[in-house]
């Protein structure tokens, strides 16, 4: 590691510790030419591999930006959907794997989103999964309500947050002719 003071090419670590959840490490180093002292962190990076083959960086950020969208209105604030955004990537660590496709993004929000303001979520999931007709509404209320009363079923909105079977000629995780993120009631951004 270059000092960003001198620019000598060999720093010292004097100091390591474990930081944002176990998720990165903040090294304290010294520059025995300069003698002077920084701080590095170092952590993983997790890459989400989108419909298109671009992989790109995980974000939080781009996560609360698509769930932003759904809340529009809805009495949810920005500690609630930093929140939201922090569950939704340690789903997705916690799944051991360096890159993730898109659509196992989408999935890990419904959950935390449902729980957090059902409206949201049925915006969100009527884009996400791309519902067609108010029997998809229908459906997905119905599962509500049903989780409501502690009976989730398997049906769309089980407590897995998995997408509801798919029927003839329908993917789960693709929108009518839209991409995730594009449209009213949001999603994660996909370019």
């Amino acid at each position: 590691m270059y000092c960003p003071f001198c620019r000598h090419p060999d720093t010292r670590v004097i100091d390591s510790r474990v930081a944002e959840d176990g998720t990165a490490i903040r090294r304290r180093r010294s520059c025995p030419d300069c003698g002077r002292r920084f701080t590095t962190q170092e952590s993983v990076i997790l890459m989400v591999a989108k419909r298109s083959g671009v992989t790109e960086p995980f974000t939080r950020d781009k996560i609360v930006r698509g769930v932003q969208r759904a809340c529009q209105g809805r009495p949810v604030d920005e500690d609630q959907l930093a929140m939201l955004a922090q569950r939704v990537e340690e789903t997705i660590r916690a799944r051991g794997l360096a890159e993730v496709p898109s659509h196992e993004v989408g999935l890990a929000i419904l959950g935390p989103l449902r729980d957090l303001d059902e409206v949201a979520y049925l915006r969100f999931a009527s884009v996400y999964r791309g519902f067609e007709s108010l029997d998809d509404f229908e459906k997905e209320i119905t599962a509500l309500r049903g989780r409501r009363r502690g009976d989730a079923g398997d049906g769309p909105g089980a407590r897995d947050g998995r997408p509801a079977q798919a029927g003839p000629g329908k993917d789960p995780g693709k929108g009518p002719g839209r991409d995730v993120g594009k449209g009213p009631g949001g999603g994660p951004d996909e370019e």
